[in-house]
């Protein structure tokens, strides 16, 4: 499967954005799916993860009740609602596929889109 991230951008503190993973090459139900981040000179960490079906999510201590992990299958793509920004929010984040539940290390995940950039200012 090849995953392709977007909606990156840059936001004040405070403010919202709205990534978006699409894939192609094989149907995104498939795999448990996650989104994670990486800031310049620290390790890839998880952020949030969503089960096959989209019923069940799971969420980085740092981000719940901030941000909102969902999907739509008949579109083949994966979004992250990331409301109440924080300048520690600034990185690079990445969309990745699993078939793991509740898998929230990255080597759990086998496919990985480009990453789209997240700079929140103060």
């Amino acid at each position: 499967v090849q995953l392709q991230a977007s909606g990156g951008g840059l936001v004040q503190a405070g403010g919202s954005l709205r990534l978006s993973c699409a894939a192609s090459g094989r149907t995104l139900s498939s795999y448990v799916m996650g989104w994670f981040r990486q800031a310049p000179g620290k390790e890839r960490e998880f952020v949030a993860g969503i089960g096959w079906g989209g019923g069940s999510t799971f969420y980085a201590d740092s981000v719940k009740g901030r941000f909102t992990i969902s999907r739509d299958n008949a579109k083949n793509t994966v979004y992250l609602q990331m409301n109440a920004l924080k300048p520690e929010d600034t990185a690079v984040y990445y969309c990745g596929a699993s078939s793991r539940w509740n898998a929230v290390g990255s080597e759990q995940y086998g496919y990985w889109g480009q990453g789209t950039l997240v700079t929140v200012s103060s």
